[in-house]
């Protein structure tokens, strides 16, 4: 795989800097990471949308009973705890009545990345991955264990940099980057805002 460069832009919403890491769009690349995350680390996500005016972070129930890809919408299945679709690719919709090309397009998603937030002292605070569709909504954002968080999500007397593990595997296996050393000098959440 090639590298994939970060690049560092102002995030004027919370007003952070952040590197991101812009990634394929492909169907089979984003299910490919997502299975992963959800099927091999549901133990330690929280994920939801990231809205404005909104931060859903929910706890997986547990590793999905199912994992499934239909008419370009991954679901991610929980059974009786619940599930969610999730486009990633193409949904042409019913053959007896397809979807219009803006439906299709607003529906696909327009971007994909993981981005890392970094804090006053120029040193990364939090790590995650989130997906845009055609309109620019976000999806989906996956908030990567943090060693500045405790599983119960207190804030850690001392970082915990073992919680880097899951951020530095994704960063490799689907950014082709090893991680560069900047994520293991922060001091925390006191230096997040700028």
């Amino acid at each position: 795989m090639t590298a994939i460069p970060h690049s560092e832009i102002r995030n004027t919403d919370c007003k952070v800097t952040e590197h991101i890491w812009s990634l394929p769009l492909e169907e089979s690349f984003l299910e490919r990471l997502l299975r992963d995350a959800f099927e091999n680390h549901s133990h330690e996500l929280t994920f939801g949308p990231l809205i404005p005016g909104a931060a859903y972070e929910l706890k997986c129930p547990g590793t999905p009973e199912r994992v499934s890809l239909s008419g370009g919408y991954l679901t991610i299945h929980w059974g009786a705890r619940g599930h969610f679709h999730l486009c990633i690719g193409t949904n042409y919709g019913p053959a007896a009545s397809p979807n219009p090309p803006e439906v299709i397009a607003q529906r696909r998603p327009s971007r994909a990345e993981f981005y890392r937030g970094i804090g006053r002292d120029g040193h990364p605070v939090t790590w995650g991955f989130r997906m845009f569709n055609g309109d620019m909504t976000p999806q989906i954002t996956i908030f990567f264990p943090n060693p500045f968080l405790t599983d119960a999500d207190g804030i850690a007397e001392k970082p915990d940099w073992d919680r880097l593990a899951m951020w530095e595997k994704f960063l490799r296996a689907y950014a082709g980057v090893e991680p560069d050393g900047l994520d293991r000098k922060g001091k925390g959440f006191g230096n997040a805002a700028a």
